[in-house]
């Protein structure tokens, strides 16, 4: 299997279920997620997202335009102050219980994956910028956390 990187695509943070979220959105077209697959994504994001808990309400999402009929929807949120919860979606992927190969009809997905290669590439960075912004300091900057985000530019991590 031949294996090529993806463009990342790092936007603004938004706030759903009283939670700030940093997004990446990961796909193979220089252009971008198609803006119908995007907004079906993020009606589901709510019920991926657990109760706030006392932890700085934050986390990070990505989204995940397949090369096919699939898209993804990874939601990472923050929880008992240094864990990482996760909740999963996808649309247009009837293997993993979509009910059709349309990309913008978003289901939760139950299963115990975290993510694909090109998914993973946000976690090392959102890891260093919890502890450096949240952990680290007498007191946790969340607008710090929030700013700092894994640059737009491909999936390629260094190492």
């Amino acid at each position: 299997m031949a294996f090529a990187e993806k463009f990342l695509f790092t936007l603004p943070p938004v706030e759903i279920g009283g939670r700030r979220l940093k997004r990446y959105h990961v796909t193979s077209d220089p252009a971008g997620i198609e803006p119908e697959v995007e907004k079906a994504a993020y009606a589901l994001l709510p019920e991926l997202l657990p109760p706030v808990d006392g932890t700085p309400a934050a986390g990070f999402v990505v989204l995940h335009r397949g090369g096919d009929t699939g898209a993804y929807l990874n939601a990472y949120s923050w929880v008992w102050d240094n864990v990482l919860h996760f909740g999963g979606g996808a649309a247009g992927q009837p293997v993993l219980g979509c009910p059709d190969t349309d990309p913008a009809h978003f289901v939760r997905v139950d299963r115990s994956w975290i993510g694909c290669v090109w998914e993973l590439a946000p976690l090392e960075h959102e890891r260093s910028a919890w502890i450096r912004h949240v952990l680290a300091p007498d007191a946790p900057d969340l607008a710090g956390y929030l700013g700092d985000a894994l640059p737009s530019g491909t999936t390629e991590v260094s190492g």
